[in-house]
């Protein structure tokens, strides 16, 4: 018997995305109002008709409507519902499937609310005077997401990969001749000068600036001193935003931003995202990175391109009909913050709190800068994953200026480990004994872990006088 489809979210983003309301929508496919709301609401499936239909007028993918791109927020509520303190239901992962389907509005809401919940406990915990919030009024500021929770979210839940930006800047790159030049730096300077008359400068004064476009004067200086992949990156930036500014607008707008910092952190992160397509177009780059098995430090050295820029790349190759593997990055600073988080894969990062101490991505800061290192690592949910992970140093232009490092990680999942090299030295095969990592220790279900910092959020600690191992504590399930 044939499994039924119902798969309103898909349809839904779909309308979404074209700008129809459900009346325009319905009438292009040739249905009822109440007919395109019940399937959007889950109530009726989606016949085969009515998806050959979609594919013929809109050109979608039919294997969007079977893709489980619905996982990552329910591993996000699952990482809410963990938390006891704030509750006491018991709630499964079907239960939150269900929800996730049918209540998307819901689901926002319900992690929203955690998190500023969230955040008012922890500051109770660390500030008795907490409740006199600077900034916050009566209309409840502080229950909104941090901007950079806001765009970092917009990245995670479009797979990393933005189509119209991509498309343009590959578009771009093969017009300026970028994949045929042995300096992306001096072809981006010399097609400026043609395309714009704008002149490139490379001062010696650092003053705190790496690079400024002073428009009226037609002109860019940028300081010499930094590594000339990062030169091109910043070029790549201003480029960004004199050749596809609108589309980075309209972006913005769909996103639905609440606040107007989330949209300018946003629009930096658009360029930048523009910046490292034009350096590293799609197919190109996807091409190259397969042939060499994802070496990233071939990739760099052949494509004049920094370490973090062929990482963060890697992690964005998800164009329909034409996947990459499905990495994740992470960009992590020397106190364990997280900078950067991005993910096309199931690997799921802590929204709440720290990350796993077994995780080889804090192991990075102990190597040599550029030194890479490989673990099979395997999650909770019983999933392997390859975890590859380096640290950077960023150019310190002074004595004055602190040395900037940064530990950077990246992976896939095991079963493409044949695809990658450095899966070639460790042992991937089914007897092997993958590192048992976690989200965090907030949520993580591995009592037995002897890296725990303290027990999960839904477990009760209690000490036993008659013994003590390497955790000076022993828990129980809660309630």
């Amino acid at each position: 018997m044939n499994r039924k489809l119902y798969s309103g979210h898909t349809l839904r983003q779909i309308r979404s995305d074209f700008g129809l309301s459900q009346t325009e929508f319905a009438k292009k496919i040739g249905l009822s109002t109440a007919y395109v709301n019940q399937i959007e609401n889950n109530n009726r499936p989606v016949t085969a008709s009515v998806l050959l239909t979609i594919n013929r007028i809109f050109g979608i993918d039919l294997a969007a409507f079977e893709k489980n791109d619905l996982d990552r927020v329910v591993q996000d509520l699952e990482e809410v519902f963990a938390d006891t303190q704030f509750h006491s239901s018991t709630v499964s992962r079907q239960e939150i499937q269900e929800l996730v389907t049918r209540a998307p509005g819901v689901t926002q809401t319900i992690m929203d609310l955690y998190g500023a919940l969230r955040s008012y406990h922890d500051r109770d915990v660390l500030e008795d005077d907490l409740v006199q919030m600077s900034g916050a009024d009566e209309a409840g500021v502080g229950v909104r997401k941090s901007a950079y929770d806001e765009v970092r979210d917009f990245f995670h839940y479009t797979d990393n990969y933005v189509d119209s930006l991509d498309r343009a800047a590959e578009k771009l790159s093969h017009e300026i001749s970028l994949d045929n030049c042995q300096s992306k730096f001096d072809m981006l300077t010399g097609w400026l000068s043609k395309r714009f008359d704008i002149g490139v400068e490379q001062v010696q004064d650092y003053q705190g600036t790496l690079i400024r476009h002073q428009d009226y004067t037609r002109k860019i200086s940028i300081y010499r001193a930094i590594p000339q992949s990062t030169k091109s990156f910043l070029l790549g930036t201003v480029i960004a935003e004199l050749c596809v500014k609108d589309l980075i607008s309209e972006e913005v707008r769909r996103a639905n931003f609440r606040t107007g910092s989330a949209e300018s952190i946003a629009t930096l992160a658009l360029r930048n995202y523009f910046s490292g397509a034009l350096l590293l177009p799609y197919d190109d780059f996807l091409r190259t990175a397969t042939k060499c098995r994802h070496d990233i430090q071939l990739l760099s050295n052949t494509m004049d391109a920094s370490i973090e820029t062929v990482c963060h790349r890697l992690s964005t190759l998800q164009r329909q009909g034409a996947n990459g593997l499905p990495f994740y990055f992470v960009k992590i600073d020397r106190a364990g913050n997280v900078v950067k988080r991005h993910s096309a894969t199931r690997f799921q990062f802590a929204r709440f709190g720290g990350s796993c101490p077994r995780w080889n991505v804090h192991q990075a800061f102990e190597q040599n800068s550029n030194k890479f290192t490989a673990q099979i690592a395997q999650m909770p949910d019983g999933v392997e994953y390859l975890c590859i992970a380096t640290s950077v140093t960023k150019h310190q232009p002074d004595y004055g200026t602190g040395e900037r490092r940064y530990a950077l990680g990246i992976g896939c999942e095991v079963k493409y480990s044949d695809a990658i090299v450095y899966a070639d030295r460790l042992a991937v095969d089914e007897t092997s004994l993958p590192e048992p990592i976690g989200v965090n220790c907030r949520i993580c279900p591995r009592d037995d872990c002897d890296q725990r910092a303290f027990p999960a959020i839904d477990k009760e600690p209690f000490i036993d006088p008659g013994q003590r191992g390497i955790v000076p504590y022993r828990v129980k399930a809660a309630g």
